[in-house]
């Protein structure tokens, strides 16, 4: 694929920090062709407004980040707003819903807005209400009162089902909407961070829309309800919800353990009850977390939900199920992404010759079997510190200092 300067550059930096981009993760995935018919199933169920959940399990450095920034991407790509959540105990517990929406509507991303995406949301979203009130013709488009208050009449009626359990949701959204429309800013700023679930909103701000205190564990699923209708109203035709990492539940207390599995349940029950129409949930955890007693195996109804069969050969796995897990790499596949990395390297570098002669397969090959004998052979470790390696210590190198030689 053709990459402009700034996307290679975007990816290049982030190799060479050993993390994983955010965008453009096509030009050197390897391995996942397997699950892009099943996932662009899912994709299409989501946007046609039915809810998805998905469970991804993997050994650490096997490339779970990876896998959901690349449906994420593809997501995007599609018109869905995305947002991954890195579950933590202390940061955001998985039992604490309103820190993970918190959490959510800060990452909150789409294709032209890669985090904190929401203002542009709300403010598109608002477009497209007054454009559905023009054509109605009963209002001038001059006459900024009416504007605002048939809007606001409108707003009422696309979020009556969300208002019915969350009425300040739609108080949060109207009052946004009058604040901008007097010129109040700072107003409107608080009212959308109290509605990002934000804490310490002042009480000015929260005053002018009408709202108290703050979003709880239960008002963060029925917001989470509001935001898909705006979303969806606004164009985007679902979000993807990524949870990473859930296995550090396994890490906490019991008593918090039991409730983080609990909410998991919760969420993954509500997803397929229909409560969050357009919602992708993606979830990451290792093996351990799945199998093992300080995980799901705990919580015998949600042991139930995420099973899957995983004593047949890998290539027979279902990629449609409820919980699909990743191949590690291999010599070879760690080979195959090392000589994508350089392809984009090079596409932008100074010499691209001296790039491709002196970093050729046999120096990529011989820098994979390196990395990983360091590291026991254990090649699902390896790929972060290998890319690392790659571009810092070798391309770095070759592109800066002519009589640099890896060999």
């Amino acid at each position: 694929m053709s990459l402009s300067p700034q996307r290679r550059l975007e990816i290049i930096d982030a190799l060479r920090r050993g993390t994983v981009p955010r965008t453009s993760l096509d030009a050197f995935a390897v391995g996942l062709d397997r699950f892009e018919q099943a996932l662009d199933e899912e994709l299409r169920k989501a946007a046609g407004g039915g809810g998805v959940f998905k469970a991804v399990r993997g050994e650490y450095g096997c490339g779970k980040t990876f896998f959901v920034r690349w449906l994420a991407d593809r997501a995007r790509k599609r018109g869905f707003a995305t947002s991954e959540v890195q579950v933590s105990e202390t940061e955001t517990p998985l039992h604490r819903l309103e820190t993970v929406y918190r959490r959510l509507m800060e990452r909150l991303s789409t294709a032209d807005t890669l985090q904190g995406a929401l203002r542009n949301i709300v403010d598109g979203w608002f477009f497209t209400l007054e454009e559905d009130v023009l054509a109605e013709g009963q209002v001038d488009a001059d006459d900024q009162a009416a504007l605002v208050k048939r809007t606001s009449e409108l707003l009422e009626q696309r979020l009556a089902k969300v208002t019915a359990t969350a009425p300040m949701f739609s108080a949060a959204l109207r009052g946004y909407r009058e604040a901008l429309a007097e010129g109040d800013q700072a107003s409107a700023d608080g009212i959308l961070a109290w509605l990002s679930g934000q804490p310490n909103v002042a009480a000015a701000a929260k005053k002018v829309a009408g709202v108290k205190g703050d979003i709880d564990h239960f008002g963060a699923l029925s917001f989470l309800q509001g935001v898909l209708l705006v979303l969806r109203d606004s164009g985007h035709p679902g979000l993807l919800l990524v949870l990473d990492e859930v296995e550090t539940i396994q890490r906490v207390r019991s008593d918090v353990r039991d409730k983080s599995l609990n909410a998991l349940r919760q969420l993954m029950d509500e997803v397929d009850g229909g409560r969050f129409p357009g919602l992708y949930l993606v979830v990451t955890g290792t093996p351990a977390f799945f199998e093992g007693p300080q995980g799901v195996q705990r919580l015998e109804p949600l042991a139930q939900r995420l099973y899957v069969d995983f004593q047949t050969e890998e290539r027979f796995d279902n990629p449609r199920a409820v919980q699909i897990r990743l191949p590690g790499f291999s010599i070879e596949r760690l080979t195959l992404v090392g000589r994508r990395v350089r392809e984009i390297y090079e596409s932008h570098a100074s010499d691209a010759g001296r790039i491709r002669e002196r970093c050729n397969d046999d120096c990529i090959r011989q820098l994979a079997d390196a990395v990983t004998g360091r590291l026991g052979g254990k090649v699902g470790v390896a790929p972060r510190i290998f890319l690392k390696k790659l571009v810092g210590d070798v391309l770095d190198r070759i592109d800066q200092f002519a009589d640099f030689d890896p060999a």
